[in-house]
């Protein structure tokens, strides 16, 4: 493997191979973040875990036989199967490190909604009013007349690409005012929020078919922000990575006033990833306190329009909804994912009492065929017998 020179990371590469390997888990060096504390860090060590990666398993794929040989196949950085609350197996590529933050991409967005989930129970935001009740310089933008629902489900009427290549258009605009690409000469530099008050309805009325589409996560961040008063990172601390009993800080990346970029800016490690999972899976509570509302969970698990889905023509969950930021799978077991770019997972069977992270720097962002592959993988280590 290329062993990467951080003087040859910049801001025009370091989302490219092999880059990446280095970057993704280093953002801080590259962004300016705001830190999401958990407290006291208690740095951990990986689990040995020898034989379960020399396991054998089905994985359809030719010369690919064992669990690590398929870790290896999908440009995995980090990874760890958890039954039952335990780690059972855990793997590190030779540049990654257990206590390494890496970012997690869109992950970040169903962190974003456990936030939000939190507020509404709290009071403080309703999912019926429109976005403009908390945000009015939202008037005259895409965002003035849609439901906070609506944008907790991708179901805005906006006319945007989500087009993760393009290095002039309106995506490579949104990726300047997040300081994730370089300034360009004769571009203004933009913030997050003003950017996001640019955008307009497309020609399709809110609340249609599902639409994914990263600046409506923003969008949650600036009324949580707006609507607290307080910054995303603190209060992502206070109400989730504190109370879970996260053991590493974690970051979020943040534009130059300060605003998180809570669509896909979150870095962190993956045990601390797993218990976000095993927290839903069991319900919310933990040490006797409940830290996520019990509503919130069921609303995401049992809710979200199968037809609304469908509406987005999706080939990797054909059966699935998508609700709170969260996807459903569709399948018998009950599987539920958060899911970012560049191959950054997070996969709860209930089922089988199984909590998934698998975080790396895989070269396509989107890859669909090996999307399909992971998800396979998936669903053969929660049913193996441990």
């Amino acid at each position: 493997m290329t062993t990467v020179d951080r003087a040859s990371v910049t801001l025009a590469n370091w989302r490219e191979t092999p880059f990446s390997r280095w970057s993704f888990q280093n953002v801080r060096d590259l962004v300016p973040t705001s830190e999401i504390s958990c407290g006291t860090e208690q740095p951990e060590e990986a689990l040995p875990s020898p034989q379960f990666l020399a396991r054998e398993i089905e994985t359809g794929l030719d010369g690919i036989s064992t669990i690590e040989g398929f870790l290896k196949y999908a440009h995995t950085d980090a990874f760890l199967l958890m039954k039952r609350g335990k780690i059972v197996g855990e793997y590190y590529a030779p540049h990654a490190d257990v206590n390494a933050k890496h970012l997690v991409f869109s992950i970040s967005k169903s962190l974003t909604a456990i936030l939000s989930g939190i507020l509404e129970q709290q009071g403080l935001i309703d999912p019926e009013k429109t976005v403009s009740i908390y945000l009015p310089e939202a008037r005259g933008s895409a965002y003035e007349d849609c439901r906070y629902r609506d944008v907790l489900d991708m179901r805005v009427s906006l006319d945007f690409e989500e087009t993760y290549l393009d290095r002039n258009g309106p995506f490579a605009r949104y990726r300047r005012a997040m300081l994730w690409n370089p300034v360009e000469p004769n571009f203004e530099v933009e913030t997050l929020a003003s950017f996001l008050m640019t955008l307009k309805k497309a020609a399709r009325p809110h609340g249609g078919g599902h639409a994914y589409l990263s600046p409506n996560a923003d969008l949650l961040g600036v009324v949580i922000e707006r609507v607290t008063g307080r910054r995303y990172g603190e209060l992502l601390s206070e109400l989730l990575w504190k109370p879970m009993g996260a053991r590493n800080h974690a970051y979020v990346t943040v534009d130059s006033i300060g605003t998180a970029r809570t669509a896909g800016g979150v870095c962190l490690t993956a045990r601390d990833l797993a218990r976000v999972g095993e927290l839903i899976r069991i319900g919310g509570a933990t040490d006797g306190r409940q830290v996520l509302p019990k509503s919130w969970i069921a609303d995401m698990l049992t809710n979200g329009d199968p037809e609304a889905w469908k509406a987005s023509n999706s080939t990797t969950m054909p059966n699935g909804r998508y609700r709170s930021q969260w996807y459903q799978t569709g399948e018998p077991d009950g599987a539920y994912c958060a899911i970012g770019i560049h191959g950054q997972w997070l996969y709860v069977d209930p089922e089988n009492e199984a909590v998934i992270v698998k975080l790396s720097s895989q070269p396509n962002p989107l890859d669909d065929e090996l999307k399909q592959d992971n998800l396979a993988f998936f669903r053969t280590l929660s049913r193996l017998a441990l």
